[in-house]
């Protein structure tokens, strides 16, 4: 997909120094996954206390 996107130069220049990316296009892709990995994130939290589990924990860790 292509987009067109003006970006502040001074907010694009501290993630291309704190990094070893090298173009902006590589930095706004890394953005776009660590914001996708923080919803995926908080979408499991909310499911905490909701899930059933049902098993021996023990007898599984001697099932080596």
């Amino acid at each position: 997909m292509s987009v067109n996107i003006e970006i502040d130069d001074v907010l694009m220049q501290q993630p291309l120094k704190l990094s070893d990316l090298d173009t902006p296009k590589t930095v706004v892709e890394e953005a776009l996954k660590l914001f996708i990995q923080i919803r995926q994130q908080t979408a499991l939290r909310e499911l905490r206390g909701k899930l059933k589990w049902e098993g021996d924990l023990e007898q599984m860790r001697l099932d080596q």
